[in-house]
């Protein structure tokens, strides 16, 4: 147990536990420090569990927990219980913070989860989720986002998924076709921000009747960002654009249960894999699929996740307690959470909210983002708004950038740069001053015209001696699939971060010059068009019809 007098040691959870628990309340000046000192430590964020918990091991696994054996904890009565949540809730309050309860059970012994957060101080602080939602076409992907971040439920008929798209062609064909963003976000207290829905049946009520970035964003804590992918073969090139320049924290795959995996969804779960981010999988259309299809939908998913490729161990999400428990370790374990939804009846849906409420943020990850390092910002949308001029949308890979900033945008064609201003900073369409790494932001850039920006160049701060474009690299790739052989000055579509232009091979270190299906080897590559801005480490992905190769920037040439 820790000193009393020690508050380094804040990941003591016996120590917390005491001082809530503490007989004569002399430890309130210690557990609010305590308290503070664990919010500010985890980003505004923390989870306190008192009574038993059973292990994450057990809850996980296809068999319930036995008890006691796979409970942990120290054992407590509804009346300690109850008080200890008192203490929670009034320490919380005192130092600013929100508290609200995730979870709380009699049975087999009483226990309750309860989650504290920090409102944020302004729109630029507020916690981002980046998620990418993926899947074949008609597999539910926009409807389930529409019944997410709108409140309401699907009437069956394609009513909830209106709101999100972008254009007519969409509205009357029913399918994406466009890199879409959604976002959901959720108070203090852990509530999903959302409109109030009437059931208008008018396509131009249900477009109309949202909330608006900016809204969402000042009245919450943390925000979701989905990124609603297209999932029709012939927009398959928007897809991986999406993937590989969104930077997500986990993707979303979208199965309809009543057609299983099938079409584009192998193919995007592989993508998925190659760049090695967690994977979530949501089973929609319960509610209209016969018991026996769900049932190989399911069998199919499992065996799916099981599979050498995948490697993961599925997680059917049938319980509160399970969707509290998974965000903070399903990545690390290589956890696939499965959940079960219908848009029609809204079954499921609660496990789902529970899940991204509770989900890490995105620009948490120290090994990915550092504010420490050089400004480097990635450009992934260019558009002229009038009275503004030259906007950019993109992710912060490293850095801080402030509005007024002197910085340089490139490369061009020949590989130069160009200086400009940062005029101003857009966070989910709401102004800030400033941004760090890991948050994805709009810039309004002083006298540059629209056309001499493109996607995949870069923003780095003002310097005598700008990074070098690269033209030729060397890459350690790995072929997943070509059907007859890859040989020098093949071409391809290379996607790599924000970057996509064709490539050519300009040689190997295979003896006999060729790469078949499964081949691992260096290749060295060359960009038709433009130098590019990349580093050594970055993944890398390219295709060609069926052909698909990965891997990663091995040196720059």
């Amino acid at each position: 147990m820790a000193s009393t007098d020690n508050l380094n040691d804040i990941s003591d959870e016996s120590y917390l536990q005491e001082l809530i628990f503490g007989v004569d309340g002399t430890e309130d000046t210690k557990l609010r420090n305590l308290l503070a000192s664990l919010l500010t430590s985890n980003r505004g964020e923390y989870v306190i569990r008192i009574g038993l918990q059973p292990s994450r091991l057990a809850l996980f696994s296809d068999e319930p927990p036995e008890y006691p054996k796979d409970w942990s904890g120290v054992e407590r009565t509804v009346d300690e219980i109850k008080s200890g949540q008192a203490t929670v809730f009034r320490t919380a309050d005192e130092i600013g913070a929100k508290a609200s309860i995730l979870f709380q059970s009699l049975q087999p012994s009483p226990g309750m989860i309860i989650l504290l957060r920090l409102p944020p101080e302004s729109i630029s602080s507020v916690a981002e989720v980046r998620c990418a939602v993926i899947g074949n076409v008609d597999s539910g992907k926009s409807t389930t986002l529409g019944v997410l971040t709108r409140g309401g439920l699907d009437d069956g008929r394609g009513r909830a998924r209106v709101s999100l798209f972008r254009h007519k062609h969409e509205i009357e064909s029913g399918r994406t076709s466009s890199v879409g963003m959604e976002i959901l976000g959720f108070s203090p207290e852990g509530m999903p921000v959302q409109p109030g829905t009437s059931h208008s049946s008018d396509i131009e009520v249900i477009r109309r009747e949202k909330l608006s970035w900016d809204q969402i964003s000042a009245r919450s804590s943390k925000v979701v960002s989905f990124i609603d992918l297209a999932g029709h073969e012939k927009y398959l090139k928007t897809t991986l654009y999406g993937l590989t320049s969104s930077a997500p924290s986990l993707v979303v795959l979208m199965v309809g249960a009543n057609a299983g995996v099938v079409g584009m969804s192998k193919e995007h779960l592989a993508i998925a894999l190659a760049l090695s981010v967690p994977i979530v999988v949501c089973i929609t259309k319960i509610d209209m699929t016969p018991p026996n299809i769900l049932a190989e939908t399911v069998e199919q998913v499992t065996k799916i996740l099981k599979s050498l490729g995948c490697r993961k161990q599925p997680v059917f999400v049938k319980s509160m307690e399970q969707a509290v428990e998974l965000p903070e370790v399903f990545a690390q374990e290589k956890l696939c959470p499965v959940f079960q939804v219908s848009n029609v009846t809204g079954e499921g849906l609660d496990y789902i909210r529970m899940f991204l409420n509770l989900l890490p943020p995105s620009d948490g990850d120290q090994d990915k983002f550092s504010k420490d390092n050089p400004l480097e910002y990635s450009i992934t949308e260019v558009w002229s708004v009038p009275y503004v001029g030259t906007v950019v949308n993109g992710i912060l890979n490293a850095g801080i950038i402030k509005a007024g900033d002197p910085v340089l945008f490139g490369p061009d064609t020949i590989g130069g740069w160009t200086s400009t201003v940062v005029k101003s900073i857009q966070r989910k369409r709401a102004p800030v001053n400033s941004a760090e790494a890991g948050q994805c932001v709009s810039l309004a850039l002083k006298r540059v015209r629209r056309s001499a920006v493109r996607k995949g160049m870069v923003i780095i701060a003002k310097t005598e001696t700008p990074p070098k474009a690269i033209r030729h690299f060397e890459g350690q790739v790995l072929i997943l699939y070509h059907n007859t052989t890859l040989q020098k000055n093949y071409q391809a579509m290379l996607h790599c971060g924000a970057v996509r232009q064709t490539v050519r091979i300009t040689g190997m270190d295979n003896p006999q010059g060729i790469l078949r299906t499964g081949d691992r080897a260096k290749v060295e590559f060359e960009f038709i068009t433009n130098p590019e801005y990349i580093k050594v480490g970055q993944k890398l992905l390219f295709r060609e019809g069926k052909t698909k190769g990965l891997g990663v920037v091995s040196r720059l040439l």
